[in-house]
C-alpha cells in the first residue's frame, strides 16, 4: 500500500512537472504574440482549485484528473467557431484581433511549437543539472567475450576498455550499447584501451535478429558482455522456480550447460523451453547446486519460472560529474541523443518493425518515476529529462488533436492559401481524439498484461 502511494505521488509529481512546463510554452508564446489566453488548466475534469490573475482575464484551474492539461485560447476550437458561425455571436474588434484564428500562420504556428518546443527546453537544462550533480555510471569495461564471436575474432579482449566507436566518444556502457543501436550495419572502429596502450579494432556490425531497440547489440551481435552475476531476487509463489526449490539469492550460473551472462540471455532461453525441464546450475553460498525446472508457457507460448532476476556487475560503478561549460554542452548533446532515439523508437513502432506491446501507458510510466526516484534525485530528474524528449515528439506526430495535428493544418492552410472549414477541422479532429483515446487504452490494456505476466 505504502508503495502504491509512493509511486502515485512521483507519478503525479512527474505529470504536473512536464505538463505544466508543455502547457507553460503554448500559454507565454500566445500572449506574448498578443493572443488572448480565457483558461490555463493543469489535469482535466473537474476544477479543484481556480483564480483569475491580475488582468482578470485568465483563469488558472488545478482540475481533478492529472493526466494532462490544456491552454483555451479565444477562437481556437473548431466548435467554437462553428458555434459563432451559426448563431452570429459577434466579438469586439479589440477581441477579433486577439482570437487565435484570426492571427497569421506563423504565430498560430509558434504557438502550436511552443508546447513541445519547452519540453525539449527542460530536457536540456535537466541533463545540465544531472551532468553538474553527477551520477554513477558502469564503465565501458569489457567484462566477457564469448567464444567464436565477432569481439574473440576481432582481437577483444576482458578488461578493455572501449573510449570510442568510430568517432563518437563513450563514457559508460550505456553509452556505448546506445551507440551500436545507431551503427548497426557495417564495419565500425573500435578505439580500446588496453593497460594505457591505445588500440584501433574493426569490428562488423550485424543486424541482430530482432529489432535493434529491443535487442542487447553488445552481447548478441558483438559478443561482449560487462561481466555480471545474476541473482535471483524473488522466488513467485506457486511458481515452477519454487517448486524446483530455486531460492531468493541464488547466483544462476548456467543453464543446461550453457553459462547465463546475462538477464537478457537467461530470460530468451527460458522462453525458449515452455514445458521442457531445463536443468538450471545455481551458486547457493559454497555451494553449486543443480536443479530442474520446467517453464509455464504465457499465452504467447514462451516459458516462464516465476522469478525477479537482478543482475550485479563485475566492475564498480565510477562517479560521472562535469564542470559548468562541459556540463552545459552535455545538456545539449544528451537531448539530442534522446530525441534520436525516441525519434527511431517510434518510426520503428508506426512502420510495425517493433511490436505495439513494446508501449508502456500510465501504470508503466508511473512505476518507472517510482524506481528512479527510489535511486535518488538524479536519477528521478534523468527520468524526467528522457520522458520530457517523449512527451515532445508524441505532441508533433501529426495527429488531430495533438501539437503535430495544428501545425498539419496550418501547412494544407499555407498551401491552400486558406483554412480548412469548421466543419472539416471538426471531423479531423474527432477522428484524432478517436485515435489517441484507442492508443491510450491499448497502452493501459499493455500495462495490465505486464503485471499479470509478472
Amino acid at each position: 500500500m505504502i508503495e502504491t502511494i509512493h509511486t502515485t505521488l512521483y507519478f503525479i509529481s512527474a505529470i504536473v512537472i512536464l505538463i505544466g512546463f508543455h502547457e507553460y510554452g503554448h500559454f507565454i508564446v500566445a500572449r506574448k504574440l498578443g493572443i488572448k489566453v480565457e483558461k490555463f488548466s493543469i489535469g482535466f475534469g473537474p476544477s479543484l482549485f481556480s483564480w483569475r490573475g491580475k488582468d482578470g482575464e485568465v483563469e488558472y484551474v488545478i482540475a481533478a484528473i492529472p493526466l494532462g492539461g490544456y491552454v483555451k485560447m479565444l477562437g481556437e476550437n473548431p466548435y467554437e467557431q462553428l458555434e459563432e458561425n451559426e448563431t452570429r455571436v459577434v466579438l469586439s474588434e479589440a477581441d477579433k484581433k486577439r482570437a487565435f484564428n484570426n492571427q497569421p500562420v506563423w504565430k498560430r504556428a509558434a504557438v502550436a511549437v511552443a508546447g513541445p518546443g519547452f519540453n525539449f527546453i527542460f530536457a536540456i537544462f535537466a541533463y545540465m543539472l544531472v551532468a553538474w550533480m553527477g551520477h554513477q555510471v558502469l564503465p565501458p569495461v569489457i567484462g566477457s567475450v564469448n567464444p567464436n564471436s565477432e569481439a574473440e575474432h576481432q582481437g577483444l579482449l576482458v578488461g578493455d576498455r572501449i573510449v570510442a566507436v568510430d568517432e563518437t566518444k563513450v563514457t559508460s556502457w550505456q553509452a556505448f550499447e546506445e551507440t551500436l543501436k545507431l551503427n548497426v550495419g557495417g564495419e565500425h572502429l573500435l578505439s580500446i584501451d588496453r593497460d594505457g596502450q591505445h588500440i584501433k579494432l574493426p569490428v562488423y556490425l550485424s543486424h541482430p535478429e530482432k529489432d535493434v531497440f529491443l535487442s542487447n547489440v553488445a552481447e548478441e551481435v558483438l559478443g561482449l558482455g560487462l561481466g555480471l552475476d545474476i541473482l535471483v531476487q524473488e522466488v513467485m509463489p506457486d511458481s515452477p522456480a519454487e517448486k524446483a526449490l530455486l531460492q531468493a539469492g541464488d547466483q544462476i550460473l548456467a543453464v543446461n550447460g550453457e553459462p547465463v551472462k546475462s538477464v537478457h540471455g537467461l530470460i530468451d532461453v527460458i522462453g525458449k523451453h515452455a514445458g521442457d525441464t531445463v536443468q538450471i546450475q545455481v551458486q547457493r553460498g559454497s555451494s553449486q547446486l543443480q536443479l530442474a525446472v520446467t517453464p509455464k508457457g504465457n499465452e504467447a507460448g514462451r516459458g516462464l519460472i516465476g522469478v525477479r532476476l537482478s543482475a550485479k556487475p563485475w566492475a564498480e560503478p565510477e562517479w560521472q560529474r562535469k564542470g559548468i561549460w562541459d556540463g552545459v554542452v552535455y545538456g545539449f548533446v544528451r537531448t539530442w541523443e534522446v530525441t534520436v532515439m525516441t525519434g527511431e523508437m517510434f518510426k520503428r513502432m508506426v512502420s510495425s518493425s517493433i511490436s505495439a506491446d513494446n508501449l508502456g501507458g500510465p501504470i508503466a510510466i508511473a512505476q518507472m518515476a517510482g524506481n528512479t526516484a527510489d535511486r535518488g534525485l538524479v536519477y528521478f530528474i534523468m527520468f524526467l529529462a528522457f520522458f520530457s524528449v517523449n512527451l515532445a515528439i508524441l505532441n508533433l506526430l501529426p495527429i488531430p488533436v495533438l501539437d503535430g495535428g495544428m501545425l498539419l493544418f496550418l501547412a494544407i492552410e499555407q498551401v491552400r492559401g486558406k483554412a480548412l472549414s469548421p466543419e472539416m477541422q471538426m471531423r479531423f479532429q474527432m477522428v484524432g481524439m478517436l485515435l489517441i483515446m484507442t492508443l491510450m487504452l491499448f497502452a493501459f490494456y499493455n500495462d495490465i498484461m505486464r503485471l499479470f505476466r509478472g
